[in-house]
């Protein structure tokens, strides 16, 4: 039977529809378009057609699709029909020319596209039938969209000077669809279209023509998608300004002296920002002319004005020798009954030792040792810092015993042989096998219920032991160490990592009626979000425990801690060893690196190393690498910089680059050095570093200009630009010059604390009574912003001394004692002689 040519299309389609309906399969179709001999005009024509989309997350994706006239319409994914079953179809007559129209629907998931990604695209189209024949819609692309979240490159932090240009780089993390970048500096929006001075490239990287200070800010480069929003590191810019000269002044008067002078100021413009200070004098002086001189001099009037003037300073000089000596008789007084009258209530007798000068004045033990002779004292038996005393130690009874009635013996011993003996007794327990057996990580004296303070110089670390902590009627012999994290064995796991200095303090099982307070620095950065920070004890077996989960303290606990940026101090009345350990909970926990550039003071031969050390930021850590570049020969190049160490399991990398190569040959066979993630993260040693070897082409180059980079992979950086005489260059050596000061490691009684012993008790005694005006303890925490440990303070005998034990700490020996004079004048409490001692009370 024939059938009519313009029938095909219609059979065709509905033959098709039956299939898709009965068989479900996605097999490949091919339909004809158009028919022979059908009319144009009735060929189907998209009002609708499917548009690219992304998935976002695991939320399906709407395609719609709209012919008109169409008798069938259906999609088509990747070459394959899509079931009957998953379309949604609507049918519809067109109003103004009454022809069939159909609208169809369908949702596609993200494991559709996800069985073909990384094969080719996943695209949809539409294909609309009448019955002239066949039409397709464009094709849809189906993409998952994403943003990874490590930016491929950061901006790294510049120092540049003024009206110079700045770049920082910046490239997105990959993402579908690509990031749109924008810029923050100190978390506002940068706008080229506000600030011609500043514009962002096609690369991304920003630009700006030339630095102002107020370009001086934190730069944040972010990236953004329909997915997420992405934020770099932040990169600090700072804009300085070298200082330069104003004009001379006017030559002044001719002087006594014969010579004039005229000054000169820093100021036009003053360095700002760590710009150089003016190099030169700021004052000039010049010799007088003969007749000049004898003129100015010469005035009888003049004569007698200076005869006046040198009266007037012998007078001044007489009467501050007098107030001098009044002051001393008065303190000696004070010193006097305060000590004595407590130490004859511990049954101490007065004896008297000429002080020996050579002898440390501020370590004070006392030997009961029966069997040497006795000798007679007369005055304190505490050493006033001003004072010299001598320096007694402690016979080899045991370290509780207190001293018996009746008169006691003091013997010298020799200072070489001091610390040795006092290690080798310690030594005799396994417990204290492995302290050191120097002592310049290690500080010791004897101390009564006056209390004192412990400090190893230069760490950081100190122990304060506040009056009545040791019981009446006690002397205990303390000491307090630093351990090397090599030598004592701290199990860390998982992304757990050391941020303190493993710090011994003891003896151990002493008896205390108050809790002392250990200071010591940290390296993290602190983050209830980021961090999980517990205060570790080594047991006498020698077994670590959890002792204090920081945040989680209660009032009931025996150990307390009070974090502050770089510094943590902990309460406790058990001595024994301690660590600050941090579990990191995110990858934005960090830990501060400390980055140090030494190179040799003299350099004989043509090769030349820059050491680049990373260390804690402590001083602990800092003092060991001083004490060594000092052995080596070294002096800083650079000065020290802080890099953020993240727990992302990326390792640290160190690169040398702008090395002259007519002047200098690198001999780094690689682009850069590496130092894995975990050495740093979990390792034993608090600092590592990397040499640079570089070799002069001849002996007489004496000028290294180059830069010196250490980063983190998709994390922190810092930049070192190096150029300076390696002969005669030593402008950055002044920058380490305090950390060979030594200090005094032990004081006893009253020299130890900032506040005089009687002021503390009329603290105490008028802050510990509640008020019902608030003018007690719970005000004074609230202003020196210690009010979140107010349950803790409230659980101990007297608030008030747990309050100023603690500002204590934290404030010796440069603390400000008119501030907190302040705080306690500001409670309106009606003593207001809280911070004056009477003549009587003396």
């Amino acid at each position: 039977m024939a059938v009519r040519p313009g029938l095909w299309p219609a059979i065709l389609g509905i033959v098709l529809a039956a299939w898709l309906r009965g068989s479900g399969a996605q097999q490949s179709a091919t339909v004809a378009s158009p028919v022979p001999g059908a009319g144009p005009d009735l060929l189907p024509h998209f009002l609708v057609e499917p548009e690219d989309v992304y998935i976002v997350k695991n939320k399906p994706v709407l395609l719609v699709c709209k012919a008109v006239p169409a008798t069938q319409i259906f999609f088509k994914c990747n070459g394959e029909w899509v079931r009957q079953v998953d379309h949604v179809i609507e049918r519809s007559t067109d109003g103004s020319s009454g022809l069939p129209t159909m609208e169809v629907r369908i949702n596609v998931s993200r494991q559709q596209v996800e069985k073909v990604f990384g094969l080719e695209e996943y695209w949809c189209q539409c294909v609309a039938w009448s019955s002239s024949g066949t039409t397709k819609s464009q094709k849809a692309y189906i993409r998952i969209a994403y943003l990874r979240k490590n930016f491929e490159q950061e901006p790294l932090a510049k120092e540049v000077s003024l009206e110079q240009g700045i770049v920082l780089p910046c490239r997105p993390p990959e993402g579908i669809p690509p990031a749109e970048v924008e810029w923050l500096r100190n978390e506002d929006l940068v706008d080229p279209s506000l600030d011609p001075n500043v514009y962002i490239t096609r690369e991304h990287s920003l630009v700006v023509r030339q630095a102002r200070l107020a370009d001086t800010a934190n730069y944040t480069c972010v990236a953004k998608n329909i997915v997420a929003r992405r934020r770099s590191a932040s990169a600090a810019v700072i804009v300085y300004v070298d200082g330069s000269w104003s004009s001379w002044s006017k030559w002044s008067a001719c002087g006594l002296d014969c010579t004039r002078w005229r000054s000169r100021e820093c100021s036009d413009p003053a360095p700002r920002n760590g710009g150089e200070e003016c190099r030169g004098a700021d004052l000039d002086t010049r010799n007088c002319t003969s007749d000049l001189c004898l003129h100015t001099a010469s005035g009888p009037e003049d004569v007698a004005l200076y005869i006046g003037l040198v009266a007037v300073a012998v007078c001044l000089i007489l009467l501050l020798l007098v107030l001098i000596l009044i002051y001393c008789r008065k303190k000696e007084g004070l010193d006097s009954d305060v000590a004595d009258s407590s130490i004859l209530t511990s049954g101490f007798q007065p004896v008297s030792i000429k002080p020996n000068k050579a002898d440390n004045p501020h370590l004070l033990t006392i030997q009961p040792d029966l069997s040497t002779t006795t000798t007679t004292y007369q005055g304190s038996l505490c050493p006033r810092q001003d004072g010299p005393s001598p320096k007694f130690q402690l016979s080899n009874g045991h370290l509780l015993s207190p001293l018996g009635g009746g008169r006691h013996t003091l013997h010298h011993s020799s200072p070489t042989s001091e610390a040795e003996d006092f290690v080798s007794r310690l030594s005799t327990q396994n417990y204290f096998r492995s302290l050191p057996r120097g002592t310049s990580n290690m500080a010791y004296g004897t101390f009564n219920f006056l209390g004192g303070r412990l400090m190893i110089p230069n760490t950081g670390i100190s122990l304060l032991i506040p009056p009545d902590a040791i019981p009446r009627g006690k002397i205990y012999e303390i000491y307090l160490t630093l351990h090397k994290p090599e030598d004592v064995r701290l199990p860390l796991a998982g992304s757990q990592t050391l941020l303190s200095p493993i710090v011994s303090c003891g003896p151990p099982g002493v008896l205390l009626t108050r809790p002392v307070i250990l200071a010591m620095d940290h390296c993290g950065e602190p983050s209830p979000d980021s961090w999980s920070l517990h205060l570790k004890k080594q047991s006498c077996e020698g077994s670590w425990e959890d002792v204090l989960h920081l945040g989680e303290e209660s009032p009931s606990h025996l150990y307390y801690c009070q974090l502050e940026a770089g510094a943590c101090y902990v309460f406790t009345e058990q001595l024994g060893r301690f660590a600050l350990v941090g579990e990191a909970l995110s990858v934005a926990a960090t830990k501060r690196l400390k980055l140090l550039l030494f190179a040799p003071v003299a350099c004989t031969s043509l090769e030349y190393n820059i050491r680049v050390y990373c260390l804690h930021d402590t001083h602990d850590a800092l003092k060991e690498v001083v004490q060594l570049e000092k052995q080596l020969g070294g002096q800083l190049i650079q000065e020290p910089r802080v890099l953020h160490f993240k727990d992302s399991y990326h390792n640290l990398r160190l690169s040398i680059h702008d090395v002259p190569s007519s002047l200098w040959k690198s001999k780094l066979l690689v682009s850069y050095q590496e130092i894995p993630f975990y050495h740093i993260w979990n390792g034993s040693r608090q600092h590592l570093h990397c040499t640079f070897t570089l070799e002069r082409i001849s002996a007489s180059t004496t000028d290294l200009a180059c830069k010196v980079w250490v980063w983190q992979v998709e994390g922190d950086g810092q930049s070192f630009s190096i150029n300076f005489n390696i002969t005669k260059d030593t402008r950055f050596a002044e920058l380490l010059a305090l950390e060979s000061e030594g200090g005094v490691p032990a004081l006893v009684g009253p020299s130890a604390f900032k506040i005089p012993f009687l002021i503390r008790q009329k603290i105490i005694t008028s802050l510990d009574p509640p008020c019902s005006r608030g003018a007690d303890w719970r005000t004074l925490a609230q202003k020196l912003h210690l009010d979140s440990h107010l349950s803790f303070f409230a659980s101990k005998p007297s608030p008030t001394a747990m309050i100023l034990n603690l500002w204590e700490a934290r404030h010796f020996p440069n603390g400000n004692l008119g501030q907190l004079a302040a705080a306690v004048a500001g409670l309106g409490q009606p003593d207001a002689g809280l911070f004056t001692v009477s003549e009587a009370e003396c």
